[in-house]
């Protein structure tokens, strides 16, 4: 890639990412039904169609970061160590997540905003979870590709939805705990309590197949 396609690749990410800026901070203040398409583009100064080019729907301003979450399941499983198996990679990724403090694992007031933005718009809900659902299903292919499974397996199947289904969990009572007593590290305790309790539960369902 040259200099030009570099410059321009560097202007679509932050125009993008002014996009996104705005969409955020409107949805916050306004709350996500109250947000039109034109007001984000009038905070981002960029036309209506330079925000449909970035974002084919209003909704994927607020999960602007769902690649991203899936790419580091799907490396994690993909990644892991000789000898790990697909269910207990991810159970490390949470740990390795919660160690270094990831973005991701953030609890604080925004991230209670964020979620009492979703839980008030039927747009957002009904948007996570048909991300939810596609999450799970990318996740069992993956789960079975690198073990050497066919993709319509069906315990590939199980394992990415008790996965998916820990994670969510996990993240709820950690997120709920850190609202109640704004103590950050006693809620990525919880976080991981769940997800260690729920990991196990989930390898002693999947016991003598390929993902253990």
């Amino acid at each position: 890639m040259d200099d030009k396609d570099n410059r321009r690749t560097r202007k679509r990410l932050a125009t993008r990412q002014s996009i996104s800026d705005a969409a955020t901070r409107l949805f916050m203040e306004r709350g996500f039904d109250a947000v039109t398409i034109d007001d984000v583009a009038a905070v981002a100064d960029v036309g209506r169609m330079t925000v449909f080019n970035h974002f084919p729907r209003k909704e994927d301003m607020f999960f602007d970061r769902e690649e991203e979450i899936q790419a580091l399941a799907f490396g994690a499983v993909r990644g892991r160590k000789p000898g790990v198996s697909p269910i207990e990679a991810v159970r490390i990724l949470a740990h390795d997540l919660v160690t270094r403090d990831h973005e991701f694992m953030l609890l604080s007031d925004d991230t209670r905003r964020f979620v009492k933005t979703a839980m008030d718009s039927e747009a957002l809900k009904a948007r996570a979870r048909e991300m939810r659902d596609d999450f799970t299903r990318a996740l069992a292919i993956v789960l079975a590709e690198t073990s050497n499974q066919p993709t319509d397996d069906p315990n590939a199947h199980l394992a990415a939805g008790l996965i998916v289904s820990v994670w969510t969990v996990a993240f709820a009572e950690a997120q709920k705990l850190f609202d109640r007593t704004r103590n950050a590290s006693e809620a990525k305790r919880c976080f991981i309590t769940v997800i260690d309790r729920g990991i196990t539960g989930t390898a002693a369902a999947l016991a003598e197949t390929a993902y253990v």
